[in-house]
């Protein structure tokens, strides 16, 4: 068949017998400048054994025919064997001798020989046809067995639909997403220019957009406008890549946009190093609130100050959704909305600063998903913890000799105040009325909190700097997380609430703080009384709050 033959004359411009194990350096080859092994193998029945363990360690199976006994086993004997063995790697077929059939030309070849068995066995990467005697084709030879290891093509189309694969139009499709800069819906000429030298470093000719454009529209006539590219042109584009061979470009374009051969986004994309040492935490960067803000601002197609539910939809379409920690906490009730409901500009980057502080990873990667890498004005792409700073660690204040905090300067943006209190001491009304919005009670019914909620808003301290505060219900789980050192690093203080109406609520406060009595040296307290606009009653305890509040050197219970 000339296995040997095209394997010598690769490597040496002579034709021998046999050859032993070759190794191709990695300046020969593909660009990914990877090192090729050749081994040569013997079809004879007492070498079946030495065969079949270098099938199992081969990357590629470059399978040799050159007439019409040979041919005929690739379909009935090799390939079948192929499967025996389990193996799950690409074969390239190769018609070798094509100088003893000149009168043949090569597209009756591919034709009548090749595209059958293609057809028949998928595990076929591609086809080729050769002369080691004459020299002819046999470096691409090797370089489409290069290829079909460092550009497989069987994770990109799916030959028998004649179609690229869901996870491949997935991935192009976020690619799309993330250079449709004015999400219009179209690769303008001035965003496709951008995304060439992207992905190939180096511009793209007048002339060739024209041909791209002309080849697009003779598959899909709408796909292109005077606006530019659809997303259904930009998909078609892609499979007519695959389809002529070319998937080399489809590869380059993913990995471009940092995905693995899974056709997934790195974990080290995803979740780069990002280290929070104790007693810190992470806020997002000015580069951060600026990325978000111009994420805002661009959805929010109709200006109305608000992403609607289809608008959060469109821009959250190149991530998996939203985060489950927004899901859990009833997101977007739990940040600022307008009447309509909808989540504002304020609400938007204050929910961002929460998931920051609370989950900086989850943070990571959706900045990685909505493309903040490519976002900022640099020819290299731009690592997402740019987007993030940690603070420096936090200063518990010491007492004075009156017993009451002094509390330092604050340089964080990010607080969060854990809210504590007996049930029906008006926590939630207290959380719904930070949101400016009022809590429906006109039912009568009370439906007690189970599972701790967050809520975040900003609010302007004395002397006019703006900071996000985090308000968490403990709920039910109050006494774990209170008994939690690591829970309660995160918090910089704690709000006492009871009902002044009720005179059982407060007593509930002073045997929390006597079971947890690490509560005194863990942060500043303030004591809250709720439902003032009921009538005020004596408490049920020892001392009434505000002797309490003296005792432990805190001011008086704010109504």
């Amino acid at each position: 068949m000339g296995r040997s033959l095209v394997k010598d004359v690769f490597v040496t411009s002579k034709i021998q017998a046999t050859l032993p194990q070759i190794t191709i350096p990695p300046s020969i080859g593909t660009p990914e400048n990877v090192t090729t092994t050749i081994v040569d193998t013997s079809a004879l029945p007492r070498e079946r054994t030495e065969l079949n363990k270098e099938i199992r360690k081969a990357n590629v199976i470059l399978l040799v025919y050159s007439d019409h006994y040979s041919y005929e086993r690739v379909a009935l004997f090799w390939l079948p064997h192929f499967r025996s063995l389990a193996v799950n790697v690409p074969v390239v077929l190769c018609a070798n001798k094509s100088d003893l059939s000149k009168s043949t030309s090569t597209d009756q070849v591919v034709d009548d020989e090749m595209l059958p068995v293609m057809a028949e066995f998928k595990e076929i990467d591609s086809c080729i046809r050769t002369s080691a005697r004459e020299h002819h084709n046999i470096n691409e030879l090797f370089f489409l067995c290069q290829k079909a290891v460092t550009d497989p093509i069987a994770p990109l189309f799916d030959s028998k639909e004649s179609a690229l694969k869901p996870a491949c139009v997935s991935a192009l499709q976020r690619v799309f997403y993330l250079c449709d800069r004015d999400q219009d819906g179209y690769l303008s000429d001035t965003e496709i220019h951008d995304f060439q030298f992207k992905c190939f470093r180096k511009p793209l000719s007048d002339l060739d957009l024209t041909v791209i454009k002309s080849s697009i529209q003779k598959y899909s006539p709408d796909s292109v406008t005077e606006k530019g590219i659809s997303q259904s042109g930009f998909i078609q584009l892609n499979k007519l890549f695959a389809e002529k061979g070319r998937h080399e470009t489809i590869w380059l374009i993913l990995r471009t946009f940092h995905y693995t051969e899974s056709l997934s986004l790195h974990s080290s994309f995803l979740s780069p190093k990002f280290d929070v040492p104790a007693n810190s935490s992470a806020e997002l960067s000015p580069a951060g609130y600026r990325f978000f803000v111009d994420l805002f601002l661009l959805h929010d197609k109709d200006n109305d100050g608000g992403l609607s539910p289809s608008e959060l939809s469109t821009l959250f379409a190149p991530t998996p959704g939203l985060p489950s920690q927004w899901l859990d906490n009833d997101f977007p009730s739990c940040t600022v909305r307008n009447d309509a409901g909808y989540v504002t500009l304020q609400g938007w980057l204050a929910q961002w600063s929460m998931t920051t502080f609370l989950f900086p990873n989850i943070t990571l990667s959706y900045l990685a998903y909505f493309g903040f890498d490519t976002s900022l004005p640099s020819s290299n792409p731009q690592p997402t913890t740019l987007a993030l700073t940690v603070t420096k660690p936090r200063k518990r204040p010491p007492h004075t000799t009156a017993g009451r905090r002094r509390l330092p300067p604050i340089s964080r943006t990010v607080l969060q105040a854990f809210i504590i209190g007996a049930p029906y001491s008006g926590k939630s009304i207290l959380l719904h009325t930070f949101l400016g919005r009022p809590l429906n009670t006109t039912s009568g019914t009370y439906s007690p909190t189970l599972s701790p909620s967050t809520v975040v808003n900003t609010v302007e301290l004395p002397g006019g700097k703006q900071v996000t505060l985090l308000l968490s219900d403990l709920a039910s789980h109050e006494s774990a997380i209170l008994a939690n050192p690591s829970a309660l690093s995160k918090c910089d203080i704690l709000l006492y609430t009871y009902d002044s109406s009720d005179p059982h609520s407060f007593a509930h406060i002073p045997a929390l703080r006597e079971k947890h009595k690490h509560l005194d040296e863990c942060c500043p307290a303030m004591f809250v009384a709720t439902k003032a606009d009921k009538d005020r009653v004596t408490q049920d305890y020892d001392m009434q709050p505000e002797d309490y509040c003296g005792l432990l050197g805190v001011g008086k219970p704010l109504h």
